[in-house]
């Protein structure tokens, strides 16, 4: 079990497992995840973590996307963004890249999720390590990630 679906667990709320043979020769987590798990790729998110140099912020948005961080910045009420490096990004949540649950951190970071998973029943963000995705409503997810806002922080 990973922190997770421990914290999931604890907190009692519904979810689901996604299982799959991760390919070490791919760098593309997300939608990996979504083709080998015959899921939508629009109900499969990636999490990633943006500093603005003072303080961590953890982005989740949908896997056929990426992050605008000019938006990301907005949402989270500061100058601007960048991306956190991966060192940065294992140090703080307790996972690897790849596998990097917005759930279970080792630091518990504010959070936006793209607006676009309110449209959605159920999502699909990393369960903790590759090859291991958990299914839960958007709703959920929000409310395990320290009551994480809503914000239009993606683009295609």
């Amino acid at each position: 079990m990973t922190p997770a679906i421990n914290q999931l667990k604890k907190q009692k709320v519904p979810f689901s497992i996604h299982e799959y043979e991760h390919d070490a020769n791919c760098s593309n987590f997300g939608e990996e995840a979504a083709q080998k798990l015959g899921l939508d790729p629009v109900s499969v998110f990636k999490t990633l973590l943006v500093t603005d140099d003072k303080q961590f912020f953890v982005s989740i948005v949908p896997v056929t996307g990426t992050l605008n961080l000019k938006r990301a910045a907005s949402a989270f009420k500061v100058k601007k963004l960048r991306m956190a490096d991966v060192k940065e990004a294992e140090r703080l949540t307790g996972y690897l890249v790849g596998g990097i649950s917005p759930i279970g951190q080792k630091k518990s970071l504010i959070t936006c999720i793209d607006q676009s998973a309110q449209n959605i029943s159920k999502v699909y963000v990393s369960g903790g390590q590759r090859g291991l995705d958990i299914g839960l409503s958007p709703q959920d997810l929000s409310k395990t990630c320290r009551n994480a806002i809503f914000a239009d922080i993606g683009q295609v």
